[in-house]
Formats: C-alpha cells, sequence, structure tokens
C-alpha cells in the first residue's frame, strides 16, 4: 500500500487521498507550533495568536473590508475580461494583430510604472486601484487568448467553410463560441493574479479600504497573528472563487476537456 502512495501516475481511491490530505495538514500543524516555539524572537504567531487576530480582524469589520477587495476585484476583472476579448478576437484581422501583440508585451511593465501614470490621470482613488489591476490583468489575458486562437486545429476551421460558413461567421462559431470555455478557464488562472495583486495595489492606496489595508495596519502594530489570519482568509476566499468558476465551466460546459 505504502509502495504505490510513491509510485508515479498511481491512481489512489478518493479515501486514499482523503488520508494524505489529512496527513500533510496536520503535518503543517505540528510544523507550525514547533516553529513558532522555537527561538528566542517568536516572530511566527502561534496558532492561539492566529486565533486572537481572527477574532480581531472580525470585530474590526473583516466583512466590509473584504466585501470591499471583491468588489475591487469582480470590477477588474469585468473591465479586462471585455478589453482582452476584444482586443484579442480583433488579432485574427491582420492589420489588428500588431495592436495585441504589442499589448500582449506589456505584461513586462512593473506594477509601480503602471501606477504612476495611472494615477497622474484619475484622481479617485478607488478608480485608480481598479485601472492598476484591470491594465495588470489584460496584458495577461490578451497573452493567454491569443494563444488558445492560435491553438485552434486549422482542421476546425477547414470544417467550418465547407459547411458554407463566411469568414466572419468562421470567426463567430470556431473562436468565439467554440472556445469559451478555455476563456472561463483563463479567467480563472488570471484571476489569481488580480487576487494576489489585490493586497499590493490596497497597500498604495489605504483611502479606499480592503484587506491589503488590514495587512498593513497589521503590520504597522507587529501584530503577526492578524497578519497570518488575513493571509489565511484571502487564500480561503481564492480558493473559493477558483473552486466556483471550475463548477460553473463544467456545469456550463460538460463536455470541456480543460
Amino acid at each position: 500500500m505504502f509502495k504505490k502512495l510513491f509510485t508515479p501516475f498511481e491512481e489512489i481511491n478518493g479515501t486514499k487521498k482523503t488520508l494524505i490530505q489529512s496527513g500533510w495538514l496536520i503535518a503543517i500543524l505540528v510544523l507550525w507550533s514547533v516553529s513558532s516555539m522555537s527561538g528566542a524572537t517568536h516572530m511566527f504567531p502561534t496558532i492561539k495568536q492566529v486565533l486572537h487576530g481572527f477574532v480581531d480582524l472580525w470585530n474590526g469589520g473583516l466583512m466590509v473590508e473584504l466585501g470591499s477587495s471583491l468588489s475591487l476585484c469582480f470590477q477588474a476583472i469585468f473591465y479586462s475580461v471585455f478589453i482582452s476579448l476584444f482586443f484579442a478576437y480583433l488579432t485574427v484581422i491582420p492589420v489588428f494583430k500588431t495592436i495585441g501583440s504589442f499589448l500582449s508585451k506589456l505584461r513586462y511593465l512593473p506594477l509601480t510604472g503602471i501606477a504612476f501614470y495611472i494615477t497622474i490621470m484619475i484622481n479617485d482613488a478607488r478608480s485608480i486601484q481598479v485601472w492598476v489591476l484591470v491594465l495588470f490583468m489584460t496584458m495577461f489575458l490578451i497573452t493567454g487568448l491569443m494563444q488558445m486562437i492560435k491553438d485552434i486545429p486549422n482542421e476546425e476551421f477547414e470544417h467550418a467553410r465547407t459547411l458554407g460558413c463566411s469568414r466572419w461567421e468562421v470567426l463567430w462559431e470556431v473562436v468565439i463560441k467554440g472556445r469559451f470555455d478555455y476563456v472561463i478557464e483563463l479567467v480563472r488562472q488570471n484571476l489569481a493574479i488580480v487576487w494576489v495583486m489585490i493586497v499590493t495595489v490596497e497597500s498604495i492606496l489605504i483611502a479606499a479600504g480592503g484587506l491589503g489595508v488590514l495587512i498593513k495596519n497589521g503590520d504597522k502594530l507587529g501584530d503577526n497573528g492578524r497578519v497570518i489570519a488575513v493571509q489565511i482568509v484571502i487564500i480561503v476566499v481564492g480558493i473559493t472563487l477558483d473552486f466556483i468558476l471550475t463548477k460553473l465551466r463544467k456545469s456550463i460546459f460538460r463536455y470541456s476537456n480543460y
């Protein structure tokens, strides 16, 4: 039995998978407890301190700040998906392909540089946060969408043509409708980027609030338990959003291979 657990490509049932996951969870908690008790400074908070951090966060308006971060995340995703799809689908037209390639290359632009120019053009703190995330996600999402279009087998285009579809109908049937399940998968993957960057963006502009502000305040107070508690909330919410998008894609596109 134990040999199979260390054998490459070995299939295991649900019970064994649950046992493995439970074992790793226990190992992490034991390592956490040992690490928090070792050393003279105790820089890593104990589990008890983190639980106290959760209580303090709840009493200090955790749900309000979480709602603010989720609102920021959803706004950024909505705008970035719309912009990315628009430019990515235009790349099938030769005259617009250069624009898509240029926007894709902008993903190497540092977040600080993006925030600097947006701050000059926009005065509202919330709008600055939204558009920083929109531009940041758009560059990565466009890259994925362009690769998606490039990877479509030529046989699918030929099949659509043999059915009498015009070139615009081929674009609609093969690229837009035929790959919408992959679009949802790309959004799910890039959602992690936005959710992680939200903390950084909110820490830069604290006027609009959010989970990033809670981390920054906890860091100023030297309350490591509160900082770890916020990070646990961020991870749990991120995993939940990932799970929801995966289930949504599989429920709508039952025969999706992604």
